[in-house]
């Protein structure tokens, strides 16, 4: 990685009522995004639509779309008219009865340059998507792109160090997380701030722990169960750039949309990784058991 600079944006966004009035938006953001200066926009986890994996539904999955689709299709001209990269996050059906969710990344033109499966697939109250997500394929494997070497990587996969790691090994210059996660609207405050201050918290440790800039985009704003079941999610928003020493270069509201731009420095990286040498010091020798579910 040669450049010294690098201007990013983050599109915190709510849900807007359908999968147009999402585009638009995501359009009108992209739009602002490049008339800042910036070269790389981050968008939110499944920015095409509400937060479904509420509940459990069949017709849920007519919300998905093949890649190349109707998304990538406009997303992909938007990001080959302003000359952006931009990391998109959908609901992929690969096949009948096979669904994935897909983040996808476009270099400054309207093909795709890359894709990433979400590895980790959450099911707990809220969140139900192992109902609807096959676990990703593609390993944890950077994109290529004219800015950098992007580790893209999706939400749940944000709690897991072993992610992040072997994105790091395999060269990656940042780390980048598209996100849909907030609070159960029925928890004492003092629960709310523990989750919020964790999530934040493991994320900044990936980056101390890898040297990397990392790129974290939430959704902001309260979306019901349709169901009628649950008592539907606060997403807590805070989108966050921090540095390779975990600090904060931007963080964006709890409750706002959003357009988060900074600049990073990316020869920090190197001169970091020469105080911490961390991937120096690895104990590759003696970590085999982390091939294993628990150590009985």
């Amino acid at each position: 990685m040669t450049r010294k600079t690098l201007k990013v944006a983050l599109l915190q966004e709510t849900h807007r009522g359908s999968r147009d009035a999402n585009l638009d938006a995501i359009e009108t953001g992209l739009r602002e995004a490049a008339a800042a200066g910036a070269e790389l926009v981050l968008l939110q986890e499944l920015h095409n639509g509400p937060y479904f994996c509420q509940h459990e539904s069949v017709s849920e999955f007519d919300l998905a779309e093949s890649l190349p689709g109707h998304s990538t299709e406009r997303l992909g001209k938007l990001a080959e008219e302003l000359k952006l990269v931009v990391v998109a996050s959908l609901f992929e059906k690969r096949a009948t009865g096979l669904y994935h969710n897909t983040a996808v990344v476009f270099d400054r033109s309207a093909k795709i340059a890359g894709k990433y499966r979400k590895m980790h697939i959450p099911d707990d109250p809220a969140f139900y998507e192992k109902f609807y997500f096959t676990p990703g394929d593609l390993g944890f494997d950077p994109i290529d792109t004219s800015v950098g070497r992007l580790g893209v990587l999706v939400c749940w996969d944000q709690w897991y160090p072993e992610a992040a790691r072997l994105m790091a090994l395999a060269g990656a210059d940042l780390l980048l997380y598209p996100t849909a996660i907030g609070w159960d609207p029925n928890d004492a405050q003092a629960e709310k701030d523990r989750q919020r201050e964790a999530w934040v918290t493991v994320q900044r440790g990936h980056a101390v722990a890898n040297g990397l800039p990392l790129l974290a985009c939430n959704r902001t704003g309260y979306e019901p169960d349709v169901s009628g079941v649950g008592a539907g999610i606060q997403f807590w928003g805070t989108s966050f750039v921090a540095g390779p020493q975990g600090e904060f270069l931007a963080q964006a509201s709890t409750d706002q949309r959003e357009l988060l731009v900074v600049d990073i420095d990316m020869a920090r990286s190197e001169h970091v990784r020469r105080i911490w040498p961390f991937l120096r010091d690895r104990r590759i020798d003696a970590y085999g058991d982390l091939l294993k579910r628990f150590r009985d």
